[in-house]
């Protein structure tokens, strides 16, 4: 098998894997997504067709660019990872209300964004094992999968 084959196999398996797991964590394991779930969860979806393009591309030169821009969206999801990670270990605050408390001011506009902040809190691991949450496998899988897409497409 070839470098480029490899690539592109390792570009579909990666999301693919990743997104199920988070599909059967969610539907069988009760564990809901938050926001910046659903953020990491559409890098994967980008990668998939991303993917799916340079297999139908094989055989000409858009192979390896489309192969780069899934690994690229791999990346990005890994990076979503980090980030998710570090908010739900408290290293740093999130970008979303979804991980922010009552900010203030009438007691009508407390109750309005009490009951507008989403159920699932992105600042709370809803799962961990070893001490790392999903986002934090996210983050780890996605990068050394997203890594090694990249060094095989550019492998010749």
């Amino acid at each position: 098998m070839t470098a480029i084959a490899k690539a592109r196999a390792l570009a579909l398996i990666v999301p693919v894997a990743l997104l199920g797991g988070a599909y059967v964590s969610q539907y069988w394991g009760h564990l809901y997504p938050c926001e910046m779930c659903w953020w990491q969860r559409y890098a994967h979806m980008a990668a998939i067709a991303l993917a799916l393009l340079a297999y139908a591309a094989a055989r000409s030169a858009l192979a390896r660019p489309l192969l780069l821009l899934a690994a690229l969206a791999i990346l990005v999801s890994g990076g979503i990872g980090v980030f998710h990670a570090g908010v739900e270990y408290h290293w740093w605050e999130g970008l979303t209300t979804c991980s922010a408390g009552a900010t203030g001011g009438s007691a009508k506009d407390v109750l309005a964004d009490i009951l507008a902040t989403p159920m699932i809190r992105c600042d709370q691991a809803q799962w961990t094992l070893f001490g790392l949450s999903l986002a934090g496998y996210n983050a780890i899988f996605s990068v050394l999968g997203g890594v090694a897409v990249t060094w095989l497409a550019l492998k010749r």
